[in-house]
């Protein structure tokens, strides 16, 4: 006799103990996927993402391992826009330097997906995933696929006319990332949950969910800040040029360039939105305070305002000091675990 885990999200899982396991396996490549979008920001903010001019998704698992392959890659690399107008005269040491990056990138994605697929054909096999649950498994798995082939596309846009990536490729390709992020820590905490049984005001509800999305669109806006490297500009807070409202943020036509390819608009999109974030997860967390929560509830909601409070901190200090490379990596690591957050407590105060 078989028994459904405790919240019967997923009533064909056999047991508790199939529930965990397969909880703990989601949470497990949740947290790579966290480490995965962090050694992509720092490959961004070093500028290595181009140093690979090949995809080979199944040929790069190894790096080159005699000079003459390394003497081969680096005469590759040579061919195209960065190293012709950025890097001229680059010696092939300086060249390994930003080739490691991207080659650790692109591996550490290789073992996430094995670090899914193994799993998955075990679970698969033993019968615990069915229904549901299973057809969450295999759009994760689609999810992660396209995912590779989005950083490729993306690395592409670098390799063309000018030695820089797109920067509505590289929001699409972090927004993917964070959307499986966030997927696999919604599925992992379905097994997990138990029922609440506080009554929350439905407002406090969409509240929640409305943050997650605010969130996630402010991380977007974020990206489209990396992609034109609009943080090496206007490094002051709260003005910009000198004015809480800078002139010329609609120089461009049509007017809705400015917002994706404005540097000026694109920057400005951002405070704006994360101080938006900012007073909005401090509205809910007061909405909050004043209702019965359950423990888990309570600290969703309590480590989502403290992470908001980092976050802003991080992104004013990041913006400042000209965007170092170990600000601008906690920035956005600071963003991964804010969205984290976020979908603990909209979880949390769901029905």
């Amino acid at each position: 006799m078989t028994t459904d885990i405790s919240n019967h999200t997923f009533p064909d899982v056999p047991n508790e103990a199939a529930g965990r396991a397969i909880a703990f396996w989601l949470f497990g490549v949740a947290i790579m996927v966290f480490f995965m979008v962090v050694l992509g920001g720092v490959t961004r903010l070093t500028h290595s993402g181009l140093s690979m001019v090949e995809w080979r998704p199944v040929t790069g698992w190894l790096p080159p391992m005699t000079e003459s392959l390394w003497e081969e890659i680096f005469a590759k690399y040579r061919e195209f826009p960065e190293y012709q107008e950025k890097n001229y005269g680059m010696t092939l040491s300086e060249f390994k330097g930003i080739f490691w990056l991207e080659f650790l990138h692109r591996l550490w994605g290789r073992i996430i997906g094995l670090a899914f697929f193994l799993p998955f054909m075990f679970f698969l096999i033993k019968g615990w995933l069915k229904g549901a649950l299973a057809g969450h498994t295999i759009a994760l798995f689609v999810l992660g696929g396209l995912q590779g082939g989005m950083g490729w596309f993306m690395v592409k846009s670098g390799l063309v006319d000018k030695p820089d990536v797109s920067q509505y490729r590289l929001a699409a390709h972090l927004c993917l990332a964070l959307l499986i992020y966030g997927y696999l820590i919604w599925v992992a905490l379905s097994l997990l949950a138990k029922p609440a049984t506080q009554k929350l005001s439905s407002g406090i509800r969409h509240a929640s969910l409305c943050l997650t999305v605010l969130i996630f669109i402010t991380a977007f806006s974020g990206a489209l800040v990396a992609g034109l490297d609009a943080g090496l500009t206007y490094n002051t807070f709260p003005l910009m040029d000198g004015d809480l409202i800078p002139n010329g943020l609609f120089n461009m036509s049509p007017w809705y360039l400015n917002f994706f390819e404005s540097i000026l608009t694109v920057q400005f999109d951002h405070r704006v939105l994360a101080i938006a974030t900012l007073i909005s997860i401090a509205f809910v967390w007061s909405l909050a305070s004043r209702q019965s929560l359950s423990r888990s509830q309570r600290c969703a909601v309590n480590f989502l305002f403290g992470m908001v409070l980092v976050q802003v901190g991080l992104g004013v200090a990041t913006l400042l000091l000209v965007v170092p490379v170990s600000l601008g990596a906690l920035h956005q690591a600071g963003a991964v675990v804010l969205l984290g957050f976020s979908v603990w407590t909209t979880h949390t105060f769901r029905h």
